[in-house]
């Protein structure tokens, strides 16, 4: 469970602007007859302190559009807003400070540096934010604890478990204090129990106000969502307020440990 505060603490939830706008949103690959809309007119909102599940076969534009909206990639047309800004009018160094500063992403291969210790891993988004020093260390280090890793600071990713490689990975996302985490597929590498493990960590972040947008295909992850948004050939098909989680198979969350996973 996520017992501490995180560092430079994600603004709370609520306020009139919502965190995302996107309005008739598209995303083209290719030219021509050979042209494919990976996203297609999408219009969404996602306001703060949402929790939000992207569901979807492959190709139906789940990924395509969460890479949009950590402004990893451009639309070809249409509007994505981020906290009022309007991303698509912002320059490259612009878009990267703000992908940066305000979003935190955990991806189903981790995506570790493997010559790393976790806690240098966790520390690189502090050096790009041009965060020195002690200060740096003392904030990857709380950061790793707050995940259950404060035993396990000084192993490279080769000498942890996937669990525990999930685990730097989200500390990674969160050192920053993002308002927003975007996580693809964090489940998709891992069993059963660190699943569930992972999980109750992220619901405990957006209890404590941080939005996350989670892109899953399964049906028993989106259902730690609040909502879920059902995405089929580029398009939104259905978008559902999620009934109050119950537990995976019956099983209650286990609590977090530093040496599961």
């Amino acid at each position: 469970m996520i017992t501490e505060s995180m560092p430079d603490a994600a603004h709370a939830a609520g306020g009139a602007t919502p965190l995302i706008e996107v309005e008739n949103l598209c995303k083209v690959f290719g030219e021509g007859e050979n042209s494919i809309f990976a996203v297609d007119q999408v219009t969404l909102r996602i306001d703060r302190g949402e929790f939000v599940a992207f569901v979807g076969p492959s190709g139906s534009g789940k990924t395509t559009l969460m890479n949009t909206l950590g402004c990893l990639d451009r639309p070809t047309s249409g509007i994505y807003r981020l906290n009022g800004v309007n991303v698509s009018e912002l320059s490259d160094l612009e878009r990267a400070r703000m992908r940066l500063l305000e979003i935190g992403f955990v991806f189903q291969s981790f995506n570790l540096l493997p010559r790393l210790t976790a806690i240098e891993n966790v520390e690189l988004p502090l050096v790009y934010a041009g965060v020195r020093g002690e200060a740096r260390h003392r904030r990857a280090e709380r950061t790793l604890r707050i995940v259950g890793l404060g035993d396990r600071m000084d192993h490279r990713p080769s000498e942890l478990s996937g669990g525990q490689q999930q685990r730097v990975a989200m500390a990674r996302a969160l050192v920053n204090g993002p308002e927003l985490i975007l996580a693809d597929e964090p489940t998709g590498q891992l069993d059963t129990r660190t699943t569930l493990e992972v999980m109750d960590m992220l619901s405990g972040l957006h209890r404590q106000g941080i939005s996350i947008v989670l892109v899953t295909h399964e049906p028993d992850v989106a259902a730690y969502a609040g909502r879920t948004v059902t995405f089929r050939d580029g398009k939104v098909v259905d978008d559902t307020p999620n009934p109050p989680r119950q537990s995976l198979g019956g099983m209650q969350t286990p609590p977090t440990s530093s040496t599961s996973g």
